[in-house]
């Protein structure tokens, strides 16, 4: 049953009435491509009309914008730690097994986990940070994410509620909350594990992440007896690298699906997950770019990942189906299809308009760069896009960015806006992101001592001392890293009913930082469009096959 929104949705069901025109590619099918008019009123599709058919009356007053684009539904990410979104790409220093073999080490901490503890703590930072990685996602295509936890001084948890749509709190009837857990599940919990995904439209597991026996066994625990197993339709299993090809059998007769992060995969492991059986095995596979740190910058980067993957491993996918992965694939995962994950009638309208009409829209995708995305519409507000087209639509207050030499407008301005950002702009997240970033060391020696707070759960998160509100305050907030968590820890707000079955939360230990720990670190750029070191970064990559080294910047060919 759909769960009744507690919150006004990211945006209201109401948006201006327009049109659309270009090559429409509904991702209902492979064939599914129609070079017309896509109408949008209210939140919604209200038509789509074949330049071979007239408009009908009752649409002949509305206006209508010739993209000379190509349009998408609107990219679903069911991977990403977004938080973490401003670091640059790491360079990983080995050949990993498994997370937990990199996930503590002193280079990790240093570039990683040290730097977002303390950005993430200190006051100021946290509505930079989330506004940034905001814009990230906008900039590359994605109209919804993963959420971004937040815990304030006055022992409130919730989720930051931005533009970019939140699959963990949709605050939507028609969209199902999601579930989601990082830590692999040990064994003495996998029946408990079982009764809690039985309760979930959707639980998205870390299931499996590394190469070795040990990161199996992660996927062995979810049995509990001869026949029964921690697996049912609700559940996703994200990374799925070590699983073999009776697991994804298993997978399949118990309903289950996987989140594929390729480029994550093979910066940390060498390896991705066995695709090639997941996809004989007929179970559903959507994408997620995982991390700026160790993956894209966001899914149109995904994309092209999976795009050379599968070129250089036998072809398994055609580019329908790479692009149904990041739309239909990820809408079905997580129950949303009704209303999302194609273009039709009635449908929300999230969209993506790529410059060009090409005699391949697939191609036109997936060789483009934020550069070339002409538009972003979420919930029928165009959100991101080309300024000249942006304009078209009216509105004040939009913020204008350029993007590979190209001039974009964000429009960031909502009804329902969280008061976590309390109406800053891009421009100023960007500066202090950049600032906190290079004076880290600074900062670490200005700000005051950290101290661990429990929350009505028993999770343990870092607030600054003395940092308890005062009457009629209003509360300040602090991030929720979620990468902290340790296996049997749930620090996600949706998990916290695990609690009623016994579960043995730990509590993160509080983490000293200092400033001799630190190292000035660069804010990672908003897209691959005008990051000169991108390339060279990812060049340096020991642990990435030759063809994602060489066919990566070719992939991204209007640069």
């Amino acid at each position: 049953m759909p769960n009744k929104p507690s919150k006004p949705p990211i945006d209201p069901l109401e948006s201006a009435r327009y049109g659309l025109h270009g090559t429409i590619v509904t991702m209902a099918g492979p064939n599914e491509i129609i070079k017309g008019t896509i109408f949008i009123n209210a939140a919604r599709i209200e038509a789509i009309i074949p330049d071979s058919k007239p408009i009908p009356e009752a649409l002949t007053d509305i206006p209508v914008y010739k993209t000379r684009g190509t349009i998408f539904p609107g990219f679903i990410e069911l991977h990403n730690h977004l938080s973490y979104n401003c670091l640059p790409m790491w360079n990983v220093p080995k050949k990993y097994d498994n997370r937990a073999q990199w996930s503590g080490i002193d280079p990790y901490k240093q570039n990683i986990s040290y730097p977002m503890n303390l950005l993430g703590k200190t006051k100021g930072y946290v509505e930079a940070i989330v506004r940034y990685v905001e814009c990230k996602c906008l900039a590359g295509g994605v109209t919804t994410s993963q959420g971004i936890m937040l815990f304030s001084n006055a022992g409130i948890k919730k989720y930051y509620r931005g533009i970019v749509r939140n699959v963990e709190e949709s605050g939507d009837a028609g969209l199902p909350n999601v579930d989601a857990h990082i830590p692999d599940i040990v064994a003495r919990d996998a029946e408990k594990f079982s009764k809690q995904i039985q309760k979930s439209s959707c639980m998205l597991l870390h299931l499996s992440e590394g190469t070795n026996a040990s990161a199996r066994k992660h996927f062995e625990n979810l049995k509990f007896n001869e026949t029964e197993w921690a697996i049912g339709p609700s559940l996703a299993g994200i990374h799925c690298v070590a699983l073999q090809k009776q697991d994804y059998t298993v997978m399949k007769q118990k309903g289950a699906s996987m989140v594929w992060s390729p480029f994550s995969n093979l910066l940390l492991y060498g390896q991705t997950a066995d695709i090639k059986s997941a996809k004989e095995s007929g179970i559903t596979i959507a994408l997620g770019s995982d991390w700026s740190p160790s993956g894209s910058k966001n899914m149109l980067g995904e994309l092209k990942v999976a795009k050379l993957y599968n070129e250089a491993n036998g072809k398994l996918f055609s580019d329908y189906e790479l692009v149904a992965m990041a739309t239909i694939n990820a809408a079905r995962i997580i129950k949303w299809d009704k209303e999302l994950g194609t273009l039709e009638k009635g449908k929300r309208a999230d969209v993506v308009v790529i410059n060009g009409q090409g005699s391949d829209p697939f191609k036109t995708l997936l060789q483009a760069s934020e550069k070339s995305i002409a538009l972003v519409v979420v919930n029928g507000t165009p959100r991101f896009g080309d300024a000249t087209l942006m304009r078209k639509f009216g509105g004040s207050g939009m913020e204008q960015k350029t993007i590979g030499k190209k001039a974009k407008l964000f429009n960031l301005k909502q009804t329902t806006q969280d008061p976590v950002v309390s109406g800053l702009t891009l421009a100023a997240a960007t500066k202090r992101m950049k600032d906190g970033l290079l004076n880290i060391r600074k900062l670490a020696n200005n700000s005051l001592p950290l101290r661990g707070m429990l929350d009505k759960q028993g999770n343990r998160f870092l607030v600054p001392l003395k940092a308890q509100p005062e009457a009629n305050a209003e509360p300040e907030w602090v991030l929720v890293l979620d990468h902290n968590e340790d296996e049997g820890e749930a620090v996600r707000p949706n998990f916290d009913p695990m609690a009623k079955h016994g579960l043995p939360f730990k509590k993160i230990a509080p983490m000293e930082i200092t400033a001799d720990v630190l190292v000035p670190i660069k804010l990672d750029t908003l897209t691959v469009a005008g990051d000169s070191a991108f390339f060279k970064q990812v060049a340096q990559q020991m642990n990435l096959p030759e063809y994602i080294k060489t066919g990566l910047k070719k992939m991204y060919a209007d640069l």
